[in-house]
């Protein structure tokens, strides 16, 4: 089952995003970890597909005419950004995070 996040970016209460830790800053810090996280991932599993698509001898020419490709490209694309999907899963209690404990504490 596909999750439902907008694609486009909405007006967001910065009290709700700052409610699950108590702090925005905290809150922001973690969204942005996991936005990296995501972005990296797609990044990787995007390179993985275009690599088949990779020869000794590519052209300009044949890197356009390629449909695959460009059908793999826009399918990314069309994906939402990394950072609609990090505040997604924070907003829908799917992030698990923890603070680091300081060395002032022990």
């Amino acid at each position: 089952m596909e999750k439902k996040i907008p694609i486009n970016t909405i007006t967001r209460d910065v009290k709700n995003l700052a409610e699950p830790t108590g702090n925005i800053y905290e809150s922001v810090v973690i969204l942005s970890k996991r936005a990296n996280q995501i972005a990296l991932a797609e990044k990787k599993e995007l390179n993985k597909k275009l690599e088949d698509f990779r020869g000794e001898r590519d052209t300009m020419e044949e890197v356009f005419e390629n449909k695959e490709q460009i059908e793999i490209s826009k399918y990314y694309e069309r994906q939402p950004k990394p950072s609609l999907v990090a505040i997604s899963e924070f907003e829908n209690k799917e992030l698990f995070y923890r603070v680091a404990q300081s060395d002032d504490a022990l």
